[in-house]
């Protein structure tokens, strides 16, 4: 509630005697109104916030608290509804280039950009610091605002103060956080609970095969469009009955046209020729039903790009057999979690894909597997390229292009033409050895001075 204060005078003139308004809780003791005006109100109240209220809708809330300068005060009779509604207009057309009001532009000071990171559990810590240090050697200009979240606390003030970090600085860089198994079925895992706070609805991947890495497989270059806010994620379970448990799966029109509608788009972008669906709509006639009937709806605006479906169930069967099929998949939640981890393992493993949640607003790069490795954790034995590419990733989205192919370059040069691989893919190079590699291709390639 925010009060006139001193706007009195000023809004007894504009707004009329504060006897007007419905005493009691909507008054200040001093008789001036309150911010924001009740709903219930009198009939002359009513004309009043008709007349005035594009005013109180569009001035943020911390001018209305200050105090006016002296002149308006003998001037108020003279303001007439065409110069607020004008002012407003202007206001308005101001604010609406940020969805979310009480949100600042994206943080940049001086040329540098400000990102939240979030170490989280496991490796998430030491890989960190090894991103930060390759961003020194290459004089990124970025700063990192670190908040650590605990995930084994109930309480929740901690990933609160990463959710509104990730709002100020609207870009982050994040670590996976461990959802322990043991703790109370009221506790929201932490991951679930920013992509959903955040809605960050798009889950990005790209498996494509790395120079230098042995695998089953070739030539791998699929990209994985996966729902990020619901589906069986949608945290809804409870037990009915004594031993009967119900879990719900929640598929919506709005968000299936959305992430329909952002893997067509980014099909084209990528210039793309396929997109393949996957869903299970042969048993979930209504939930994948209804995602399926939405990807179709969307590919009816695409003929460029071809539209095919696959059940999930032989979409896993045909990853492992024939990968090269498949250009582009899009998918709901469950299901893109399982084939992410399944496409990882066909282009090397977890320790080197990187991924990506975007929003409308916000967008947070981690690693595509989501593992926290808690059992090589301070070892020295993790694999850091599935974090410095997606830190790569976030410097393509904050357009600081140059720096992210330079690191790009260093990271795959240092795994085909050096061969410095970990144990994960049978090499026997430290994590700290890769990350003084690469450190090494990018000061010789292009010959920077490292950053003090």
């Amino acid at each position: 509630m925010v009060r006139v204060g001193s706007w009195g005078p000023y809004w007894t003139r504009l707004m009329g005697p504060p006897e007007i308004l419905t005493p009691g809780v909507h008054q200040t003791k001093e008789g001036h109104p309150a911010l924001p005006l009740p709903p219930a109100c009198t009939s002359r109240k009513d004309r009043l916030h008709k007349k005035w209220g594009l005013l109180l809708k569009a001035v943020p809330t911390f001018l209305a608290s200050a105090t006016p300068p002296k002149h308006l005060h003998r001037h108020a009779s003279k303001i007439t509804p065409g110069t607020v509604a004008r002012n407003c207009q202007a206001l308005s057309a101001v604010w609406k280039q940020n969805r979310d009001y009480s949100i600042p532009p994206p943080a940049k000071y001086g040329g540098r950009h400000t990102v939240t990171m979030i170490p989280g559990d496991g490796i998430g810590p030491e890989l960190m610091l090894h991103v930060k240090e390759v961003f020194r050697h290459s004089c990124v200009p970025v700063d990192f605002e670190v908040v650590n979240v605990n995930s084994s606390s109930v309480d929740e003030n901690d990933i609160q103060n990463a959710i509104t970090a990730i709002r100020r600085n609207r870009v982050a860089l994040k670590g996976n956080i461990e959802t322990n198994h043991n703790m109370p079925p009221s506790h929201i895992s932490r991951n679930n609970l920013l992509r959903t706070s955040l809605d960050l609805y798009a889950n990005v991947i790209h498996c494509r095969s790395v120079p230098g890495v042995h695998t089953r497989h070739k030539d791998i270059d699929i990209m994985i469009v996966r729902e990020n806010t619901e589906g069986e994620y949608s945290s809804l379970e409870h037990e009915s009955v004594s031993g009967v448990v119900e879990s719900l799966k929640i598929i919506t029109r709005v968000n299936s046209l959305r992430i329909a509608e952002y893997a067509f788009k980014l099909a084209r972008e990528e210039g793309r020729k396929k997109i393949t669906a996957v869903h299970k709509a042969n048993i979930m006639k209504l939930g994948d039903g209804l995602f399926l009937q939405c990807c179709k709806e969307v590919a009816s605006g695409y003929p460029d790009i071809t539209f095919e479906s696959m059940i999930v169930d032989n979409t896993t069967m045909q990853l492992v057999s024939n990968p090269q099929q498949f250009d582009v998949m899009v998918m709901p939640n469950l299901y893109g979690n399982i084939v992410n981890n399944v496409c990882a393992g066909l282009v090397g493993g977890p320790g080197l894909v990187p991924g990506a949640n975007y929003g409308n607003v916000y967008a947070v790069f981690e690693t595509a597997t989501r593992n926290t490795g808690k059992s090589i954790a301070n070892k020295n034995i993790a694999n850091p390229t599935a974090m410095l590419l997606a830190s790569c990733m976030m410097l393509d989205h904050l357009k600081l292009h140059s720096y992210a192919a330079s690191i790009r370059k260093a990271i795959l040069g240092s795994m085909n033409e050096h061969r410095m691989h970990t144990a994960d893919i049978g090499g026997q190079g430290t994590t700290s050895e890769v990350v003084q590699s690469i450190c090494k291709q990018i000061i010789v390639k292009n010959g920077r001075a490292v950053a003090v």
